[in-house]
């Protein structure tokens, strides 16, 4: 180990562990880590293959095995077993003289402020997984593919709980960019993993080696720490509809001396690489003399510990000066809004001619939800603007994580912003098996807490990675809460993380019993923003009946039903002027504990959501 260590001593590694096994006919819809357990000799035979191509480092087959990956495939009880039996594998083909390096990658969650899993969770869950690796007899912690800064800090301290004396090789990955998929740049990461203590810091996967020996120089500059560098056989191509990796073995033996020689002192291979190409990477530094002339590294500058320094961005525009309806938010005064759903084509003019009815009638905001129950409808964001350009009234936009990544989020909201959008209310989303088209694909990416992070760090001018980005933004930040939830203390929780977050005002799910919305209200005072209410007018006790069964976090009492089919049995019109006489009552029941009312339209009829008001 004490080569390991050694700051002039070149080491490999060795190459991918998904890409020979998936050569050996295992799909990727299996989960590869259990192959220790349900094929060990497969996994033993790549390790074999590696160490005959002259790899001097192996990786254990254990990127995904922490709890949070192994639960999809029902193995979340199985993490000690896969990790322990993963570091045996490795250690009977590595033999006496060779490294074994316990491979640990990211949860595949989002940590806080973008998810819903604390700083605590993660490290616990990467020390179960590194205790396990450590059982198993690992020579040192390989953490590699992080994204997140945040996240690998945590696997960084969880390391140093487990087993202090072990060294820890951290490694980011970043894009085309040259920097992480949170902006972070290679001089950032190299200072925030040397102040966090990795024994080295290097970059793995993602990219080809010309990209990651571009940021090893760049590193090289900022820390004297060893620097190791494992980049993926060139970016991949579909050939013939697979994804292969087109790098030869000769390119890579040439970028592995280039490697060397800009700083790097652990080289190895990630996606697409082969035994081959170790092999040809081994032969391609061998001539190298071990004492290289590398620039004089300046020294770290001091920071927080385990804290990268980030810009302290803008001074986000006061929230009372964002927008109408927040100005009425701030002073206090009650707002109202009402909801209507986008059309399901392109032809909006009945949805303008109804939403010109609501600003004549002096209606504060039209909320226009984002694809509610998992329905394809004209787009929330541009439907807004539509609204909002040709009648002049102001819209809450929702804004759901259902349908877009992180990046794609980042574009919307950039775009709305400049184009003049204000108002917004972040929601997570219906899963796309609640709607009309169950086979969607959903991104959930991040859920709403995770948002609501992501645009107040845009109305302090900063993106995910704390990067400036001019002029912040100017929303007004609303979220959801359900006070009728079926846990009512994790929607509390949930509810104060949203606030912590950085919400500044809450809509609630339609509203059917008072007693529920005060209790909540009661419950979350420590946390109180602006709440609006929600609220729905009935039309029949078959609307009252799809509601309470079928519309997740709506709560419809069975006195209400019970109101609802008595008047349902005398006419139809008689079930509309009930459903709006228990909205009414709705309405003045809580005008008192909220600071506003939302009421929708039910299948678009805005006459009855103006009777509610009336």
């Amino acid at each position: 180990m004490s080569r390991l260590l050694a700051p002039d001593s070149v080491i490999v590694f060795d190459g991918a562990m998904g890409t020979m096994l998936y050569a050996r006919g295992v799909f990727i819809n299996q989960c590869y880590d259990e192959l220790n357990l349900r094929a060990p000799d497969l996994v033993r035979d790549v390790h074999a293959a590696y160490v005959a191509a002259g790899a001097e480092a192996l990786e254990t087959n254990s990127f995904g095995a922490n709890r949070f990956k192994l639960t999809p495939f029902g193995l979340q009880t199985e993490v000690a077993a896969i990790n322990r039996t993963a570091a045996t594998l490795a250690r009977d083909a590595a033999g006496p003289d060779r490294i074994v390096a316990g491979a640990v990658g990211p949860l595949g969650i989002r940590l806080e402020p973008f998810g819903p899993t604390s700083h605590a969770e993660a490290r616990e869950a990467f020390a179960e997984q590194m205790q396990a690796l450590r059982d198993g007899g690992v020579d040192c912690f390989l953490l590699e593919t992080f994204g997140d800064l945040e996240e690998i800090l945590e696997a960084i301290k969880a390391a140093r709980e487990v087993a202090p004396g072990v060294p820890v090789i951290a490694q980011m990955t970043i894009g085309l960019d040259g920097v992480s998929p949170y902006g972070a740049t290679p001089e950032d990461m190299a200072r925030a993993l040397d102040a966090a203590g990795a024994d080295v810091i290097g970059l793995n996967c993602s990219v080809g080696p010309q990209i990651i020996l571009e940021a090893i120089e760049k590193m090289a500059t900022v820390t004297t720490r060893k620097l190791s560098a494992m980049p993926n056989a060139g970016m991949p191509r579909e050939v013939g509809g697979r994804h292969m990796y087109m790098a030869s073995p000769e390119y890579m033996a040439t970028y592995a001396r280039h490697l060397v020689q800009g700083g790097a002192r652990i080289v190895g291979g990630c996606c697409g690489t082969t035994p081959d190409h170790i092999k040809a990477m081994v032969e391609g530094i061998r001539p190298l003399v071990p004492r290289l002339h590398l620039p004089v590294a300046a020294p770290p500058k001091p920071a927080v510990p385990n804290e990268p320094a980030r810009p302290a961005g803008a001074e986000p525009v006061p929230f009372a000066e964002r927008s109408r309806f927040a100005g009425k938010l701030a002073r206090g005064e009650f707002v109202t809004s009402v909801e209507i759903v986008p059309p399901r084509g392109v032809d909006a003019s009945r949805m303008l001619r109804d939403v010109a009815s609501l600003k004549l009638a002096g209606i504060d905001a039209v909320n226009v939800p984002d694809g509610p129950r998992a329905q394809s409808r004209m787009g929330a964001m541009l439907c807004s603007v539509l609204i909002e350009q040709q009648v002049g009234i102001e819209t809450v936009c929702h804004y759901a994580c259902r349908d877009r990544n992180l990046l794609g989020m980042l574009s919307d909201l950039l775009g709305g912003a400049a184009i003049g959008l204000r108002n917004i209310l972040l929601i997570t989303g219906d899963p796309p098996k609640m709607g009309p088209y169950p086979d969607a694909t959903a991104v959930f990416d991040i859920d709403a807490i995770g948002l609501t992070n992501l645009v107040r760090n845009l109305n302090h001018g900063l993106d995910p990675g704390g990067n400036s980005i001019g002029a912040p933004t100017r929303y007004a930040i609303g979220v959801g809460v359900n006070p009728a939830a079926v846990d009512p203390a994790h929607e509390r929780r949930r509810f104060a993380w949203k606030v912590d977050a950085g919400a500044e005002y809450a809509i609630t799910q339609p509203v059917f019993d008072t007693r529920q919305l005060e209790r909540f209200l009661r419950e979350t005072e420590e946390n109180r923003i602006p709440v609006i209410a929600g609220i729905w007018p009935l039309v029949s006790v078959r609307n009252a009946e799809f509601l309470a069964n079928e519309v997740p976090g709506v709560v419809v009492p069975d006195e209400v039903i019970v109101r609802m089919r008595r008047a349902n049995d005398q006419s139809r019109e008689h079930a509309v002027q009930e459903g709006i006489a228990i909205a009414r009552e709705m309405l003045e029941r809580v005008r008192g504990a909220v600071q506003g009312a939302q009421v929708s339209a039910p299948f678009g009829k805005v006459d009855l959501a103006l009777s509610v008001f009336a």
